[in-house]
C-alpha cells in the first residue's frame, strides 16, 4: 500500500533541498500554535532553511475558542526571512481572562 502522504512530504523536501533559500510552510485547522523546522534530509540533517507554522486552531470540544492569529513579516534581507507575531483575539482568551479596565 502506497502513503500518499509519505510521497508528497518527500518530494516538498526534495524542493526544499534544491531551492537552498529560506522556505516558509504554513498550515492548521483544530491544531495548536507552533513554530519549528522539522524537516529533515535524506541524510538525517535538518533542513535549516524549512520552517514550519502550524497556526491556532478552534478546540470546541473542550469549550473554548482556540482561534488566534499569526503574522507573517518577510524582511529578504535577514537570514531567516521570516519572522512570526502571535496575534492574541481579547476575545478568545479563555483561561487567562483579558485584565479588567479600572
Amino acid at each position: 500500500m502506497t502513503d500518499g502522504f509519505q510521497e508528497i512530504l518527500l518530494a516538498l523536501r526534495d524542493e526544499v533541498v534544491a531551492f537552498r533559500k529560506p522556505v516558509a510552510y504554513v498550515h492548521g485547522d483544530t491544531h495548536y500554535f507552533r513554530i519549528d523546522k522539522p524537516f529533515l534530509n535524506a541524510q538525517g540533517v535538518r533542513l535549516e532553511n524549512f520552517t514550519r507554522l502550524e497556526t491556532y486552531g478552534d478546540n470546541a470540544l473542550n469549550d473554548t475558542n482556540d482561534v488566534n492569529w499569526i503574522k507573517v513579516n518577510v524582511n529578504p534581507g535577514s537570514c531567516e526571512v521570516f519572522s512570526f507575531q502571535t496575534q492574541v483575539v481579547p476575545g478568545n482568551r479563555v483561561a487567562v481572562p483579558p485584565p479588567t479596565q479600572p
